[in-house]
């Protein structure tokens, strides 16, 4: 059986969908004639845990541990709660403090690429004689943080193995690299490393068809896109809201506020007494203030319901039970190619998929393809306002359904084949 190597910083319990990607390749890779070795820090600093989580490690899957010194700790005892919104990339760009202001220049100018750069040059050592120990000869990093990339580029110039980058969001040209208040210099060692990466890595694997033709610009290395994809072994119980549920889950941050749906909402809402009577949004996961605020200026007090964070398996049978899942990206070219995680659950769950996003965003080819919902841009209105009072007038028949096709390939089990022959 052949050996990997994956060096991750996110693993259970930290929570979020970064974490289950690796999580479901490695739970699948044997199956291909492949053990996979997993190396993760082993006191880090996660913004977001669920527990829950730790049940799904294979329990025969060794797992490697050193210990990574990390800034933010430090930082959270200026202040914890910006220490957690900054280190899980949620950057608020209004009424900014001036502690913020110096922590997001500091990060941004002095931790490059990222706050878990001091764990590079021990994770070298420490695995330089894993690898000649175990006649390793396959390495997989997965980023962010992009700095674990670093740790394979060290141990590609010191070893003849085969080394995979798997970026499972874009380096540079991500949103929040731009609100880290970089200096030109330090704007331009981002560069470097991107590029040193990017062309030293035997092979590289993204998320998205868009990131591949940003990445082309930079490397002729092989490009790989390996999306997220769902789980299909769901054994829970669920049963269908009662309500007309708009259900989001994940963080809803500044920029995904499409305020074209709140107001559609708000009109049927004031026009129907029916619809009115059914409506309820749930969110699941952080709420920012303007969404919050925009939400209120549109009168849907009255039909939200805030759950915070939940567990995994908790946001799994949700989705399930919900009449409509909602799916928001940022207004933004930036945007195009996020192909968020929790997508593919929801493709999984089979419910209708109402998505909001950029013009030209990825998702809309796969919502098309799996015949799994609508998708609108910033702008849409009447278009938006039919689509919900089709669903409504379907919920009211008890006949809201969808028949997606074309999912399996996004199976967390099939998308480990597409992997194992990278390997």
């Amino acid at each position: 059986m052949q050996k990997v190597l994956i060096v991750s910083y996110y693993w259970p319990p930290a929570g979020g969908p970064g974490v289950q990607r690796w999580l479901k390749f490695v739970k699948y890779l044997p199956e291909f004639n492949i053990e996979p070795i997993v190396y993760i820090p082993e006191n880090p600093n996660y913004p977001i845990e669920d527990v829950t989580l730790e049940k799904e490690v294979p329990p025969e899957i060794r797992i490697l541990k050193q210990k990574i010194s990390e800034p933010y700790k430090l930082a959270g005892l200026l202040s914890s709660k910006k220490t957690k919104r900054i280190s899980s990339g949620v950057i608020q760009t209004k009424n900014q403090s001036f502690l913020e202001k110096f922590m997001l220049w500091v990060r941004g100018n002095f931790f490059i690429p990222d706050a878990r750069k001091n764990w590079i040059v021990p994770s070298i050592d420490y695995l330089s004689e894993i690898i000649a120990k175990e006649d390793i000869n396959t390495i997989i990093t997965t980023g962010p943080p992009h700095s674990i990339h670093l740790i394979g580029d060290g141990l590609k110039q010191q070893f003849n193995i085969k080394w995979i980058t798997d970026f499972r969001d874009p380096w540079t040209s991500i949103g929040y690299h731009k609100k880290l208040k970089l200096t030109k210099s330090s704007a331009k060692k981002h560069k470097q490393l991107e590029h040193q990466v990017l062309n030293n890595a035997d092979h590289i694997i993204v998320t998205s068809a868009t990131t591949k033709t940003e990445f082309e610009q930079i490397t002729k290395k092989p490009i790989a896109v390996i999306t997220n994809g769902h789980d299909t072994k769901y054994s829970g119980d669920s049963n269908l809201d009662s309500q007309f549920t708009i259900t989001h889950i994940g963080s809803l941050l500044t920029g995904r506020n499409p305020q074209n749906l709140w107001k559609v909402l708000s009109d049927i809402a004031r026009e129907n007494p029916v619809f009115r009577k059914y409506l309820q949004l749930e969110f699941l996961g952080v709420v920012s203030q303007d969404v919050m605020d925009s939400l209120h200026r549109f009168e849907l007090e009255p039909y939200i319901r805030l759950n915070g964070y939940v567990s995994h398996a908790s946001a799994i049978r949700k989705q399930r039970g919900s009449q409509v899942l909602l799916l928001i990206e940022i207004d933004s070219e930036d945007t195009k190619g996020i192909i968020p995680g929790k997508l593919f659950e929801y493709l999984s769950a089979k419910r209708p998929i109402l998505a909001v996003g950029p013009y030209n965003w990825e998702v809309a080819n796969l919502i098309k393809e799996t015949e799994s919902g609508a998708i609108f841009d910033y702008k849409a209105n009447s278009e938006l306002k039919n689509v919900i009072l089709k669903w409504f007038e379907a919920f009211k028949e008890g006949q809201l359904t969808i028949s997606s096709k074309n999912i399996e390939k996004y199976s967390r089990q099939s998308l480990t084949k597409e992997l194992s022959k990278l390997l």
